[in-house]
């Protein structure tokens, strides 16, 4: 069974919104930190956003403040990314990841990985 796995991506229009699913099978999941990052074609895969195991604390990355929003549901083993007001050059692989240690979830120096979810936005 994949410790991540990411849902709700697809082809969207420039304005659009989308949520993003991420469904963990981690042991103790509600002791992870968990994160959103991308990568586009032809890039380096990039942080988009994170949440602290207790969802008190979250950050993101410049590109999406104010756009992109993560929440996590403890319960049920879920991270969320909703994305408005899509863009372009929001197109990309998204993934899924956690950790133990916060101060790894912005470098990307996590333990899980999921396989990834494509979201493509048209102009």
């Amino acid at each position: 069974q994949m410790p991540l796995v990411e849902s709700g991506g697809g082809l969207v229009q420039a304005g659009d919104s989308l949520r993003l699913s991420c469904a963990a099978s981690i042991p103790t999941f509600s002791d992870y930190n968990m994160g959103w990052f991308r990568q586009a074609l032809g890039k380096e895969r990039e942080f988009v956003a994170g949440i602290n195991w207790n969802g008190y604390h979250d950050e993101y990355d410049d590109s999406v403040k104010g756009r992109f929003f993560i929440s996590r549901d403890n319960v049920n083993n879920m991270v969320y990314l909703q994305m408005n007001n899509l863009k372009p050059e929001d197109t990309a692989i998204y993934y899924c990841t956690g950790d133990l240690n916060w101060g790894r979830i912005v470098p990307g120096a996590t333990e899980y990985w999921g396989q990834g979810t494509q979201v493509t936005v048209s102009s």
